[in-house]
């Protein structure tokens, strides 16, 4: 397997404030393609630090990809390190002179003369043409290294490596076939669950296994490398079913499929019927329950009973329990299952009642400390558990729990929480309207 090393170039990105995306959106092409990416670096507009990343890069990498630093301005430095680098000289290229001035001129005005340097290309490099930007990329052999100069907006680097890289990079591959599969895992931490699947999978090294936290949930992901589909899916059989010996009924999909619909298709297969009754996470469970198409087959109702009086004019939840034990206490999540059952009459009612934070905390009820309950023909079962955050992390649980702001803490800032970036703002129970909703059911990493 080739490996490959992408090298995100730009000073805004070692700030809080702009993802590289590039590379993510890389990684998932080259993989792909059945090449192994063995590193990703990000480096300011350094001069010196991002002339000993490209050495260093170019003795251990097959391939290197840059992006970003092909524009006019003093700190687009990229041209001029590689150019360093590879000693070789920058020649002014004519025709891509030609076009940037006719793109202005299309624009009715004048090109900047410092647009002039986007028209610099290496000697002996492969010109990538960029029609959605003005600055074009390069492909460079040097050696056994293949090295790609791309741009550093995503809507110029994408259609730019689809177009030209990746073809020359399937033709240095082969003959490969990559094939993938999932197991969606729940209930075990990310610990328990490698401890049970590493002495299994640890003995493959084709397919390679890696082990991801995500919404809440654990994923192994599984990628067998073959000449043909048939092969790859032999390999992939046989990694599946030792971890399915390991750890059986914890594996809840197979198929890339949310936990809300495998519930929802095993409610909808036995003709089941659901309600809920929330406190502390105020109608987000009925929310990630309804986001399923065809829901209404066996969801039957949701209420958000927030205050006491709620709990007990709609729940029939008593007053002398509320009293004893205190809203959140499995008690009264009992109450709240079995309250919400009988009023939708549906097979199972679901209670839920926690403190949210940030204050309303004591040293016996703490902020997190969540109490759920479900009530069915069979009678009911309790659970209490403990999360950690803010007080959007424990209602609405959106924070990825890895961009800057959440390592540092601050998970209502999250960065990453709406999909729609920066323009999101501050994401709470659905986001601004601009930009449309989040997925209610993201959570914190441990």
């Amino acid at each position: 397997m080739l490996n490959a090393e992408i090298i995100a170039i730009g000073s805004e990105m070692l700030t809080p404030f702009r993802v590289d995306t590039n590379s993510l959106w890389l990684t998932e092409r080259l993989n792909s393609m059945g090449i192994d990416v063995k590193l990703k670096t990000i480096v300011g507009d350094d001069e010196a630090r991002l002339e000993e990343t490209v050495r260093d890069a170019m003795k251990r990498s097959e391939i290197v990809i840059a992006t970003g630093g092909l524009g006019p301005t003093e700190d687009d430095i990229t041209r001029k390190i590689f150019a360093r680098v590879l000693k070789r000289r920058l020649i002014l290229d004519d025709d891509i002179l030609e076009k940037l001035k006719a793109r202005f001129a299309k624009r009715n005005m004048p090109m900047p003369e410092i647009n002039a340097r986007q028209a610099l290309v290496m000697e002996r490099a492969e010109v990538l043409p960029n029609p959605n930007g003005t600055a074009p990329g390069m492909l460079i052999e040097e050696g056994k290294c293949t090295i790609v100069m791309l741009p550093g907006p995503p809507r110029e680097m994408k259609p730019m490596f689809d177009a030209v890289v990746a073809p020359v990079l399937k033709q240095q591959v082969g003959d490969v076939v990559i094939c993938r599969r999932k197991l969606s895992i729940y209930g075990l931490g990310e610990s328990a669950v490698d401890e049970r699947a590493a002495p299994v999978y640890t003995k493959f090294q084709n397919p390679v296994t890696t082990i991801l936290f995500k919404d809440g949930q654990i994923e192994l992901h599984l990628t067998a490398q073959a000449k043909n589909d048939t092969e790859a899916n032999r390999l992939l059989d046989e990694l599946a079913g030792q971890l399915d010996e390991v750890l059986g009924d914890y594996i809840f999909s197979r198929r890339d499929e949310t936990l809300e619909r495998v519930v929802g298709d095993l409610l909808c297969w036995r003709g089941y019927s659901l309600a809920t009754a929330e406190s502390c996470t105020g109608g987000l469970l009925a929310g990630r329950v309804t986001e399923v198409p065809g829901s209404s087959d066996y969801f039957l109702e949701g209420v958000v009973t927030y205050s006491n009086e709620a709990k007990m004019r709609m729940l029939g939840v008593p007053a002398e329990m509320l009293e004893e034990h205190g809203a959140v206490s499995e008690l009264v999540a009992c109450a709240m299952a079995a309250g919400v059952r009988k009023l939708a009459g549906s097979t199972f009612g679901i209670g839920i009642t926690g403190v949210a934070g940030p204050g309303g905390g004591t040293d016996d009820k703490p902020v997190g400390l969540v109490c759920f309950a479900v009530s069915g023909p069979d009678g009911t079962r309790v659970k209490t558990s403990r999360f950690s955050g803010d007080r959007v992390v424990i209602p609405s649980t959106i924070a990825c729990g890895y961009c800057a702001y959440c390592r540092a803490g601050y998970f209502a800032q999250c960065d990453n929480a709406n999909p729609h970036g920066s323009l999101a703002g501050t994401s709470f129970f659905g986001g601004p309207e601009a930009t449309g909703p989040v997925h209610g059911a993201r959570i914190v990493g441990d």
